[in-house]
């Protein structure tokens, strides 16, 4: 990736450190639905992405259309990795598709749908969530990968073309160390970073209660200079504790945090600037063009010819 030390979508946004406070997962369940829209309507976090297949989708789809002003993405889900807790795809319930388990599900794990992959199947089921999302009344401004899933190799290429025909940001950050395949992420990035994207990425700390304070301080501080994407997985108590008893704890306590205003007061204090992918939409537009766009959406395969731009 060219220059290595600069940060272009820092440039573009006028800023020299800048935090995207994401919240990932919406849609999965109530309590994490609850937790971003509490925050987000205090100003605690920027944006989040919602995961369309799963269960409590409707909730977060409904509020989105409701409120405009919320920043939301698609967090483009083929995995579904939790014990009785289960989702599947919305696009084929074939398993010749590659996508859907013994159990009817998605795979569990990014390792066992590569082997089954069926990039076509793939990319059908992606677009699919992209257009259920516009169709709930959303106007996504954004799009990530769940699990990674959507940055295996054979899947980037449709990962930013789906991102580029529906007028959302792809989220890949520059500097990342859990590409499935480093040189295809590499040669991805290296075609985009021009246009804005984030330089680094962190996520929610797998801490034990002791810790996550100092922990989450430290990592504020940090913070290095560009623009840092942060993967926030918080949710409110209640039903995550029976989905995962693991992870409960530490998305309970991340939220608890968020909420009391100290990681809002940690970057204020440290003069990192909150930033959300509206902003770097604004920015994206001016770069892209409607005719690209439309071009993309003549491209992919079985396109229905209602399909557009959310926007």
């Amino acid at each position: 990736m060219s220059d290595p030390s600069g940060s272009p979508l820092a440039d573009l946004l006028g800023v020299r450190r800048g935090v995207i406070l994401h919240v990932d997962d919406l849609g999965m369940c109530h309590g994490g639905n609850q937790a971003f829209l509490r925050l987000a309507a205090a100003g605690l976090v920027t944006t989040g992405s919602i995961m369309v297949p799963c269960p409590w989708f409707r909730e977060i789809a409904e509020a989105g259309a409701a409120d405009p002003t919320l920043d939301l993405g698609v967090h483009l889900t083929l995995t579904s990795e939790w014990a009785h807790y289960r989702w599947a795809p919305i696009s084929t319930t074939s398993r010749a598709s590659g996508l859907i388990d013994d159990d009817g599900y998605f795979w569990r794990d990014v390792a066992s749908l590569r082997r089954h992959l069926v990039v076509e199947a793939a990319e059908a089921e992606l677009r699919a969530q992209i257009e259920r999302a516009c169709a709930a009344g959303l106007r996504p401004t954004h799009c990530d990968a769940h699990m990674a899933a959507a940055m295996l190799p054979e899947l980037l290429p449709c990962h930013v073309r789906l991102a580029e025909a529906y007028g959302l940001v792809p989220v890949l950050p520059r500097r990342i160390g859990f590409a499935p395949d480093p040189s295809a992420y590499a040669a991805t990035v290296a075609a985009l970073e021009h246009r804005g994207l984030p330089d680094h990425f962190r996520g929610t700390l797998a801490v034990p209660e002791a810790e996550t304070r100092a922990g989450y301080e430290a990592l504020v501080a940090g913070l290095p200079d560009g623009i840092t994407h942060v993967a926030l997985h918080c949710a409110m108590p209640g039903e995550l504790e029976a989905i995962s008893p693991l992870h409960a704890p530490w998305r309970t306590r991340e939220y608890a945090l968020l909420a009391e205003g100290a990681v809002a007061r940690w970057c204020d204090a440290a003069g990192v600037a909150t930033i959300g992918y509206r902003n770097v939409r604004q920015i994206w537009g001016t770069v892209g063009s409607t005719e690209r766009r439309e071009e993309l959406m003549r491209q992919m395969p079985d396109q229905p010819t209602a399909a557009r731009s959310c926007y």
